[in-house]
């Protein structure tokens, strides 16, 4: 394929949509934590969203570079990449991910003056982490820590920092759906590497699913989605209105299905987008249920 031919619904692939719940679920939860602490500000919630999102598509456009040019994206089963199709030049697709850098940069930093300066040091770590994990010459997502990092990054930082820059505090509340979105996060990074095992081992790709193996692997994304489940009951200890978000449930069902039935690459692609629409759905109604609290 030649270079230069990638069209606008080519970066929009590239940016990968079905992730993108990662980066709204964690808002919306901690919009609903800062809710049940009743100091809820919809325009920080705003600026939250805005970092998440931008962060989320830096990482997707980093990752396309990354493993574009070290030949990882080579024979794959997954969407389109830009750089590994050869679409786009790969200096483009970093400068596309500088970019979203520098848009969740700037809007962290507005943020963070508008709560805690010392947020801009996490924003900078969050944006280290976003690049180093496929980045670099000793990239930690090859090192099996991607779920660890995206735990850590989309549940608790997002989580946590979105309910502390409204409520200028964190509450057991707030703990408990960070660990909640967390674990459904790593659970679509787990699932797209779970899918991709067998190019990831050719490739040299040291990612947990490789460490694990494919049954181990099927068994914690069942655990991690169930981690939900548990977080909505114990939550709702603050507001019996939690047990809304226990309409996810049947969407991350569906989506575990072909996880449990032994599902491998191409069939495995659906359970992305459905695992993260059954975030979003969990974090939703668990936004709704504080309202109503």
């Amino acid at each position: 394929m030649s270079e230069n031919t990638a069209t606008a619904g080519d970066w929009l692939t590239g940016a990968r949509p079905h992730t993108w719940a990662n980066a709204v679920a964690p808002v919306l939860a901690g919009t609903a934590a800062a809710v049940y602490d009743g100091h809820a500000s919809w325009a920080r919630a705003l600026l939250a969203a805005v970092v998440a999102m931008a962060l989320i598509i830096g990482v997707n456009y980093a990752n396309d570079y990354s493993d574009g040019i070290r030949g990882t994206d080579d024979d794959r089963s997954g969407p389109l990449r830009l750089t590994g199709s050869g679409l786009v030049p790969p200096e483009r697709v970093k400068y596309a991910a500088f970019l979203s850098f520098a848009v969740a940069g700037v809007a962290g930093i507005v943020l963070s003056l508008l709560s805690a300066w010392w947020l801009i040091l996490i924003g900078a770590l969050c944006i280290l982490g976003a690049w180093f994990y496929t980045g670099g010459r000793n990239p930690y997502g090859y090192r099996g820590l991607g779920e660890v990092a995206v735990f850590v990054f989309f549940g608790l930082v997002a989580v946590l920092g979105t309910e502390f820059t409204q409520s200028g505090t964190v509450s057991w509340v707030g703990l408990l759906l960070a660990v909640g979105v967390g674990s459904l996060s790593a659970s679509v990074n787990l699932v797209n590497n779970l899918r991709d095992i067998p190019t990831d081992k050719e490739a040299g790709k040291t990612t947990l699913a490789v460490i694990l193996g494919d049954r181990l692997t099927r068994v914690l994304y069942v655990a991690l989605v169930l981690v939900s489940v548990i977080v909505t009951v114990a939550v709702s200890a603050a507001g019996i209105a939690a047990l809304i978000s226990l309409a996810a449930v049947p969407l991350l069902f569906v989506a575990a299905l072909p996880v449990v039935r032994g599902a491998t690459g191409k069939e495995l692609i659906p359970v992305l987008g459905l695992t993260g629409r059954g975030m979003l759905v969990w974090a939703l109604a668990m936004f709704i249920a504080m309202l109503l609290g």
